[in-house]
């Protein structure tokens, strides 16, 4: 697989994102079970409940996966530039941790502050290996 090797941190980082994802699923499972909540019940919208919060760590990672999945393959696909690929798709793996740290300690407000900034870093970097995928095929 030399062919890809040059891509080896983004490869890496669609694995770890995955990885994770597939670890916040039971983990999300038992708190809901946890709180009388039948299987894909979803928790009442309260930022200070540890379900909801996990419930959405999970779903955001499940949400953002097939984006981060597309764009980065294709790019590797096309040829980007990988030092690119590579950076881009390390910062989304580095924002979606960040953003789960905080959804899992209940930090900040529901809505704006850090977990809203770290979300749109992710955001932009999909968006970057987007650009960088349509610039390599054209």
């Amino acid at each position: 697989m030399e062919a890809f090797a040059a891509y080896s941190h983004a490869l890496a980082a669609l694995v770890i994102f995955t990885l994770i994802i597939l670890a916040l699923s039971p983990v999300s499972a038992l708190a809901k079970q946890k709180a009388g909540l039948a299987p894909g019940a979803t928790p009442r919208e309260d930022y200070a409940d540890k379900a909801y919060r996990l419930n959405r760590a999970y779903l955001n990672g499940c949400e953002t996966l097939p984006a981060f999945l597309t764009v980065t393959l294709v790019a590797i696909l096309a040829g980007a530039a990988p030092f690119w690929v590579n950076l881009l798709a390390s910062l989304v793996l580095v924002s979606r941790m960040v953003m789960i740290v905080i959804h899992l300690r209940g930090a900040g407000k529901p809505h704006g502050g850090l977990r809203s900034v770290f979300y749109v870093i992710g955001w932009a970097c999909i968006g970057g290996l987007a650009l960088l995928t349509l610039a390599a095929v054209f």
